[in-house]
């Protein structure tokens, strides 16, 4: 191993390992990086525009990546929960808006082929855009949990 040369950075004293590469440290690139098990749960948040339930082109992305992941496991259950940002409109605009959401969201699972008859789909309306008594301005958002686990 190379020797450990200290460096001044903005005033901050960092360490730099001299030389990055070890010959012979690493055969084989798996040796450097890990997958973690594909069949494992998975969550993720799919966000939209302001007052949208219609899906953006990284909430595709993202949906399209997770069923990518889980190819040839067992979905076990689906939840998605559509929520809405309580500063705006009605509570019963919001309720709306969080049922369309999730419908969206939950549409787009199927078409990429997880089991419909997995999903439990909700909708928490203006009421789930409070966190702790304050309005959540990050709450035009759809949460998916997917649990999985390897074909038997």
């Amino acid at each position: 191993m190379k020797p450990i040369l200290p460096a001044v950075v903005g005033g901050l004293t960092v360490a730099i390992l001299a030389g990055c590469s070890t010959p012979g440290a690493y055969k084989k690139r798996s040796d450097l990086v890990s997958n973690p098990a594909a069949c494992a749960s998975k969550r993720f948040e799919v966000y939209f525009d302001q007052d949208q339930a219609r899906l953006t082109v990284a909430a595709r992305e993202a949906i399209s990546l997770t069923a990518t992941q889980l190819q040839g496991c067992d979905i076990t259950r689906v939840q998605v929960l559509g929520l809405a940002d309580a500063r705006t409109g009605t509570a019963a605009s919001n309720q709306s808006l969080s049922e369309r959401r999730a419908r969206s969201v939950a549409e787009a699972l199927a078409g990429v082929g997880l089991p419909a008859p997995a999903f439990e789909v909700a909708a928490a309306g203006a009421e789930g855009a409070v966190v702790n008594g304050v309005n959540d301005p990050l709450r035009r958002r759809t949460e998916v949990m997917i649990e999985a686990q390897p074909r038997r």
